[in-house]
């Protein structure tokens, strides 16, 4: 944001048009990129209600803290700074101004601002301009009223010179507050000239460039004449825009934007983000949805079938490959035996797993835990550091067998043994701090994330983030490894995106690759950095031809915490 007078960029003129009290417009949908001033807009059109056509506001935000944060840090210095507002709307600091942060009252009107998920600030008061902002950030209902959008338009229904703003990034496709507004809207694109040929267009990811190892030069091809346009000639063309509407039927005034059009973000800085965005499910749908403003569409991730990972399989181990630098492993319990996978990660997480192993026993007896020790003890040599340890475990305590995997994990705390038990929903993969129970201390580990980040990496068929496979395994472990997928249900009328399970298949190979990517985490969370590591192997590379490797080991080995 430029500090000053404000200045309208291009692109924002016909939507503050459209805005205006006078326009015929009821509703403005601006379903454009984070930070290309989307909530700035609504407040100038707040600041001319209060300053020239007063009437009652209300400002939807998705929580109460982002609601408090608005008030203070956008909306009180604007009263405070414009001087055609002085006077107008008291100090809320003051005595007997009668004001707070989340309601303020000026002559003629008052602005009220609130979260989504409080139905006592989205009833009674009926409003003629109402502010809902990142709309697909609100609460899936307001307590037990229902959908907090709706509640809030309610409101405004007897004003027949209302004023509904709707301003988000979208989210995921089907489950999109906004996406659906602006599908209702005449949906306006941002139309801008080719500065060699004049053709306009609307910028399209696909249609950035640039040379191999090099974002930071990305350019745009020109969809008419295919030639390359640098990425300082985009002010230019930004000047020259004009918005179109695709659906001009529509009473309702819609507009998409992108960051391509930014005037803060260069060609380069987004490809730049594009590509560390692949292989992380997560940061790939942030930049899909923030950076692009397009949907995301679960459907369209679809995971590869088993087929295709078995002929994926490559020959190598039992030594680890010369790019590992960390070695991990993951144990699911079972009644009768354990399950356990050991992943080696490299530079930007690239993984080879090394072997899926069952050990056969009961659980509730010393000698399958004495088996599962024995296999986790076993080193792993590397082709120039030696024998590697396994660096960290995680063994799943959610099932029959609590007591003992904690009892088990407790023992082995030096080795970075942890007993875990995964958790759904949001929950970050690595928490804070074991939580404590009576059957002793485990990690609450959230396991969507992982999940979402395999499979995505199973798609990657080469570069950064790849999941290497080796011969040794078979078909049954890549149904396993395939065994669920992501659902998007609906509560309440709001979508839940949740894992569900194949139809009859077994999920061990799944679970153990999911709690060795958990134990990363944990590694990374105890301040192991993958990266480093594998930079401090390079500098071993030339101990490969001696014939003792140990004192190469003793100098890796040295990094991590704890003994055998």
């Amino acid at each position: 944001m430029q500090a000053g007078h404000w200045q309208c960029f291009p692109y924002q003129v016909e939507p503050l048009d459209c805005m205006s009290p006078h326009s015929p417009h009821s509703e403005v949908v601006l379903m454009w990129a984070s930070q290309m001033s989307k909530t700035q807009l609504a407040l100038c059109l707040l600041a001319h209600v209060v300053a020239a056509d007063p009437a009652p506001c209300l400002i939807v935000e998705p929580t109460l803290p982002m609601a408090e944060a608005l008030s203070k840090d956008r909306i009180a210095p604007m009263f405070r700074d414009m001087p055609v507002l002085h006077g107008i709307v008291a100090d809320p600091r003051g005595r007997d101004s009668g004001n707070t942060i989340f309601h303020r009252r000026f002559r003629g009107g008052h602005v009220t601002v609130v979260g989504s998920n409080s139905p006592a600030g989205l009833a009674s008061r009926p409003i003629r301009f109402l502010f809902l902002d990142e709309v697909d950030r609100f609460e899936a209902s307001a307590g037990a009223e229902g959908d907090p959008a709706a509640l809030a338009i309610a409101r405004t229904r007897t004003f027949w010179n209302r004023k509904v703003i709707w301003t988000s990034s979208p989210t995921i496709k089907d489950a999109s507050r906004i996406a659906a507004a602006f599908e209702e809207s005449d949906q306006r694109e941002f139309y801008i000239p080719c500065p060699l040929c004049g053709t306009y267009q609307v910028l399209d990811w696909k249609r950035v460039e640039w040379p191999e190892g090099r974002p930071q030069d990305a350019e745009y091809r020109c969809e008419k004449c295919e030639k390359l346009i640098p990425h300082h000639r985009k002010a230019w063309m930004v000047a020259q825009g004009v918005w179109r509407p695709q659906n001009p039927g529509s009473r309702i005034a819609g507009f998409r934007l992108s960051e391509l059009c930014s005037p803060w973000r260069d060609w380069g800085e987004l490809a730049e983000d594009w590509l560390k965005a692949q292989g992380n499910p997560e940061r790939l749908r942030a930049f899909i949805n923030t950076s692009l403003a397009e949907l995301w569409d679960d459907a369209g991730q679809a995971g590869v079938t088993e087929a295709a990972l078995m002929a994926r399989r490559e020959q190598y181990g039992p030594m680890l490959p010369e790019g590992a630098a960390v070695v991990s492993c993951g144990v699911d319990v079972q009644d009768n035996r354990v399950e356990a996978s050991v992943f080696a990660w490299g530079r930007a997480e690239d993984c080879w797993l090394m072997v899926h192993r069952v050990i056969p026993g009961d659980p509730s007896t010393p000698q399958l835990w004495a088996a599962l020790d024995d296999f986790l003890l076993q080193p792993w040599r590397h082709p120039f550091a030696g024998q590697m340890p396994i660096h960290a475990t995680c063994i799943d305590s959610g099932g029959h067998f609590t007591q003992a995997v904690c009892n088990f994990a407790d023992a082995r705390r030096g080795r970075r043994v942890w007993a875990i038990k995964g958790d759904g929903g949001a929950r970050p993969v690595w928490p804070r701090k074991e939580s404590k129970a009576r059957k002793g201390k485990v990690w609450l580990i959230g396991v969507d994330s992982p999940k979402a980040t395999l499979a995505a990496r199973l798609r990657i068929t080469e570069g950064a983030g790849r999941i290497h496979f080796p011969v040794t395994v078979g078909l049954p472990y890549f149904e396993q490894l395939n065994s669920e997928y992501l659902k998007t249900t609906y509560r309440r009328g709001r979508p839940e995106r949740t894992w569900e399970r194949r139809k009859g298949r077994a999920a061990e190979g799944l679970d153990c690759a999911v709690y060795a990517y958990a134990a990363l985490c944990g590694l990374r969370a105890h301040g192991v950095d993958l990266d480093q590591e594998v930079a401090r192997l390079e500098l071993l590379r030339p101990a490969a031809a001696r014939p003792d490797p140990a004192p190469a080991y003793q100098v890796y080995r040295s990094r991590f915490v704890g003994g055998r």
